[in-house]
């Protein structure tokens, strides 16, 4: 199995990426990072609000790969959307991170002035200064009105999405308009103990000489679905991206699917309680 993925502007995307989201210790999101390049991941992701772009900047200058051979992903914190602010803020995240382009830059959330910030971000686009540019937390409506008024398709819609919300509405839509689907929280975060007991993931991860972890990275990543787990435990870190050398069959994969509830764990944007906490969110750098 190919493990990457063609964006719609032909840009190559590693299909199993590392996130970094909650390692708030720098020291310990640096080695985490480190593992992760060294386990095969070439596809970090960071943000804005998660305080981690000066770490991830640290471990990319230190894993002694060449930078055109690492896919550095960040995004937008909406306090950073006003006409110009985003521009401004893309470019201390390059500061922090010591990079001189980002291969995916994302709007987090789809609150405040996001028109104004995808204008930013299609200027950076044609100044070569990113890669690509996407968007996080976008509903389909949300997606589709965004593409309808501007001039740039979002490369990457990146959502949460496990097997309890398998996003499988937003997929196909995502699908239609040529937007690469990305999971975040792959593993299900709190719901990791019970996801991973569930009869049809110990059945195909035995089936398969697996384990739970695997086997539900896996089914994501054989509908082409990328995703970013996290850790920072080296062996877990390894396990993870250890998905490309076996396949699950189209029963497993049917039984899998089945367990779907559509049921966000991290929240969605569409709830309009989310939306009136956002003006209340900070962030650790911006």
């Amino acid at each position: 199995m190919e493990q990457s993925i063609r964006l719609n502007n032909g840009v190559l995307m590693p299909l199993v990426g590392f996130g970094t989201y909650q390692i708030t210790d720098s020291a310990e999101c640096e080695r985490s990072v480190l593992a992760a390049v060294e386990a095969g991941y070439r596809l970090i992701d960071t943000a804005q609000n998660y305080g981690t772009e000066r770490p991830v900047g640290a471990a990319v200058r230190a894993c002694g790969l060449p930078r055109e051979e690492l896919f550095i992903t960040s995004k937008v914190w909406f306090r950073n959307h006003p006409e110009g602010a985003c521009r401004e803020s893309v470019y201390r995240s390059l500061e922090r991170l010591g990079l001189d382009y980002l291969d995916l830059m994302l709007i987090h959330w789809p609150f405040g002035d996001v028109y104004a910030a995808w204008r930013d971000l299609e200027t950076l686009y044609r100044e070569g200064v990113l890669r690509a540019i996407g968007v996080s937390n976008f509903s389909p409506d949300r997606l589709v009105d965004l593409i309808n008024y501007n001039e740039i398709v979002p490369a990457v819609n990146q959502i949460e999405t496990h097997l309890y919300c398998q996003q499988k509405t937003a997929h196909e839509w995502m699908a239609k308009y040529g937007v690469a689907h990305q999971g975040y929280a792959p593993l299900g975060q709190s719901r990791i103990n019970h996801m991973f007991a569930l009869p049809c993931v110990r059945a195909a991860a035995e089936n398969h000489g697996r384990t739970p972890a695997q086997t539900a990275l896996r089914f994501l990543v054989q509908q082409g679905i990328s995703v970013i787990p996290k850790s920072v435990h080296p062996e877990r870190i390894r396990e993870n991206i250890g998905v490309f050398d076996f396949e699950l069959t189209e029963e497993e994969m049917a039984a899998l699917s089945a367990v779907d509830n559509a049921s966000p764990m991290i929240g969605t944007a569409t709830d309009p309680k989310r939306a009136e906490a956002a003006k209340n969110w900070t962030s650790r750098e911006l």
